[in-house]
């Protein structure tokens, strides 16, 4: 990190980052070039430990892709405020923002922990859940990642 000023590595403060984020960029491994696509998320951090994990079909371009090479990097930011020049030099504004990213492998999680992982999932964006009909259970895929390297920065305004 080039910055390391603005490197975070406090696991409460990634955690409450990975909180506030709403949206978590995957880029998949699709040959000549990356596949890249926003997904909704959810994770768990024990110690510094990280998984994070997202649903989709069982069929589909992005389940071909990871079928084929689990190799993952992700992407999630949040916080986002502009920092408008000072005086007349264009050039000085900036954005201050949080950031979590990393790569590591992405795998379907078992058929057992894909109920309590979905509602992980919905709790993140504040949808309590206690059941899910069984039909969507079955045509739905939850894929989890094993980070095997991330870095948290932050931007501050001042």
């Amino acid at each position: 990190m080039r910055r390391k000023d603005r490197e975070i590595t406090d696991t409460q403060e990634i955690k409450a980052i990975l909180s506030r984020a709403e949206v978590l960029r995957i880029a998949l491994n699709n040959g000549d070039y990356p596949y890249i696509l926003p997904v909704n998320f959810g994770f768990e951090m024990d110690g510094e430990k990280l998984t994070l994990f997202f649903h989709g079909a069982k069929e589909g371009m992005k389940h071909e892709i990871i079928k084929n090479d689990n190799r993952i990097s992700f992407e999630t930011d949040c916080s986002h405020k502009l920092i408008k020049p000072t005086g007349e030099e264009a050039c000085t504004a900036s954005f201050a923002y949080e950031s979590v990213i990393g790569h590591g492998r992405v795998e379907m999680a078992d058929e057992e922990e894909k109920e309590r992982l979905l509602s992980v999932l919905l709790d993140h964006y504040g949808i309590h859940t206690n059941t899910f009909a069984p039909m969507q259970l079955k045509n739905t895929v939850v894929y989890k990642i094993t980070a095997e390297g991330y870095t948290a920065k932050r931007r501050s305004m001042g």
